[in-house]
């Protein structure tokens, strides 16, 4: 496995893998990578004849009382994890090598609509750092395919938007959300967290499992039961953000007709912030 600093080593690989028809599918991370991060490096060796995972942890997406300095950074292990799923190159840029202008003077990609809703609302700056960076990554690396994990699922939807919206010839990929066995939703932010708060944590993904059963079971009170899971989450020790049952395709509020549903939410426990979501088709 290869691990490139430049955007002039990266392009030159790239090109020779093109030359040898090679199909390059492309899993961008912020690094500190766990086993959901590695479903994705599986994902795309299942599909592609040649991998490549980013490890860039991007300032642009974090706001100014956000936890970008205490990220947590493990190159070593991501470097040694990476190697022994499959993974043919890393991509490790510098900030500066990424952005040589500074981020002051950056030009920024948007999606208006997707991104003002759910976590743009208690993070205003995020959605338009991540598709910036994400069209950087796109642009340098020119995949077929590329993988996000269905955890962020607003984030993917976002993705996709603009792919396709940028006429973007790249295939987007949501790979399924890795879990702990009590059910939390793996994520680099659960580092912060000690065991007993691990343990609270999982109350989040109990409360989207309550809710799916309920409308499954017939429940159409959207309002309601978010109402009720805030409540349930409020009592299990956390702070909801949202709690939110969405239309899957556009994240607008779920209408009774609406046959494909995603329930969204975040949570804070402390100053760690979380997030999860769970799918819901109705069969009529």
């Amino acid at each position: 496995m290869q691990i490139l600093k430049t955007r002039d080593e990266l392009q030159g690989l790239l090109a020779q893998a093109r030359r040898d028809g090679k199909n390059i599918g492309l899993v961008p991370t912020m690094g500190n990578l766990h086993q959901g991060h590695l479903a994705l490096v599986d994902a795309a060796i299942k599909e592609c004849d040649f991998v490549l995972a980013t490890i860039f942890a991007n300032p642009l997406q974090f706001g100014p009382e956000e936890d970008f300095e205490n990220y947590p950074k493990t190159p070593e292990s991501d470097y040694a994890k990476l190697e022994q799923s499959g993974c043919n190159v890393v991509f490790e840029p510098s900030v500066s090598e990424l952005y040589p202008g500074g981020l002051d003077h950056q030009t920024q990609v948007t999606v208006p609509g997707l991104s003002e809703r759910h976590c743009g609302v208690s993070r205003p700056v995020h959605f338009g750092g991540v598709c910036t960076v994400v069209s950087k990554l796109f642009n340098l690396t020119m995949p077929d395919t590329s993988f996000f994990g269905q955890k962020d699922y607003q984030q993917l939807q976002i993705i996709r938007k603009m792919t396709a919206d940028l006429c973007m010839p790249i295939k987007i990929v949501g790979v399924p959300t890795v879990r702990e066995n009590n059910g939390l939703a793996m994520s680099s932010r659960n580092n912060y967290l000690d065991e007993s708060q691990l343990l609270i944590a999982s109350n989040i993904y109990t409360s989207l499992e309550q809710a799916k059963i309920k409308i499954e079971k017939g429940e159409r009170d959207y309002p309601a039961l978010e109402a009720q899971a805030i409540e349930f989450l409020t009592q299990s020790g956390l702070k909801t953000d949202y709690f939110s049952v969405c239309n899957a395709a556009t994240l607008e509020p779920a209408t009774q007709t609406d046959l494909h549903l995603v329930i969204l939410t975040a949570a804070w426990l402390s100053p760690t912030r979380l997030i999860d979501n769970i799918q819901v088709k109705i069969i009529n």
